[in-house]
């Protein structure tokens, strides 16, 4: 609950000077009242209308003192450009934002089962993991993961998610997942053998992934069928090199990685 002064003024809103500042498509602000955080998509006579990361729009006064800009109390003003221009994306879809600096990392932190996985979400999630403060990490297989959330010891200012690949029930993963998570801690997977599989088949221009007989090494198998030089480093980098955004993953992963970024980063004010 916020504490206000005996006047039951907020302290955003005490008489004390204050910057303007132009409401320009892509500044991110807070509006304290409410605590809707979100990037100006167009300001017109009196009002402005910020979206936040979700894509939900929310409609406000532009009153002096009436938000936060890095945590500063500021006044929004209408800008003198005329027309609004809508605010660009990051490859996981969220608003941009311009000029934004890395926050100091957060005690939580997003663990993934290997490299390819830490570089897949790098390279789509990685602009909005820096805005929040949030590291990834990689385990090199799930084996060893009680071991590690135990040395972790999650707490609410502490969180900590895990991706997990091929994570369906009655599996070797699933069991371990089962084991460690709790209030604190979220284990989320996705249903492929391996990350390489939540790469859409038509951004690497191919019909679909080929099927592996059990006891091959699968990423071997893959470049196999596909015709590709059995070197599984550089077979990665080339699908890696394809994706672009988002719209080149599977959902059973965009939802996964959506949703740990929610855990670990929940409670913030």
């Amino acid at each position: 609950m916020r504490q206000y002064s005996p006047d039951l003024t907020p302290p955003w809103k005490r008489s004390r000077p204050v910057p303007e500042v132009a409401a320009e498509p892509g500044l991110v602000v807070e509006e304290p009242g409410s605590g809707f955080c979100g990037a100006v998509i167009r300001c017109e006579a009196g009002t402005v209308t910020l979206e936040d990361r979700f894509g939900k729009h929310r409609v406000f006064p532009l009153e002096p003192r009436g938000f936060l800009l890095e945590g500063r109390v500021v006044t929004l003003v209408r800008p003198s450009a005329a027309a609004p221009v809508r605010p660009t994306r990051t490859a996981s879809g969220s608003v941009a934002v311009p000029g934004a600096r890395a926050r100091v990392a957060r005690a939580g932190r997003i663990y993934v089962e290997g490299r390819h996985d830490a570089e897949l979400v790098e390279k789509v999630w990685g602009d909005d993991l820096r805005v929040e403060g949030v590291v990834v990490e990689y385990l090199n297989g799930v084996d060893d993961l009680p071991s590690i959330v135990s040395d972790f010891a999650p707490g609410p200012d502490a969180r900590l998610g895990v991706l997990v690949d091929h994570l369906v029930p009655g599996t070797k993963e699933w069991r371990i997942a089962e084991s460690v998570t709790g209030e604190h801690a979220l284990v989320v997977g996705h249903p492929y053998i391996d990350v390489w599989e939540a790469v859409k088949p038509s951004a690497l221009g191919i019909a679909a992934w080929p099927r592996v007989p059990r006891g091959q090494d699968w990423k071997t198998g893959v470049c196999r069928a596909l015709g590709w030089p059995e070197h599984t480093g550089a077979a990665w980098q080339q699908i890696l090199g394809q994706v672009t955004s988002y719209k080149d993953l599977e959902p059973e992963l965009l939802g996964r990685v959506e949703e740990l970024i929610d855990f670990v980063t929940a409670g913030d004010t």
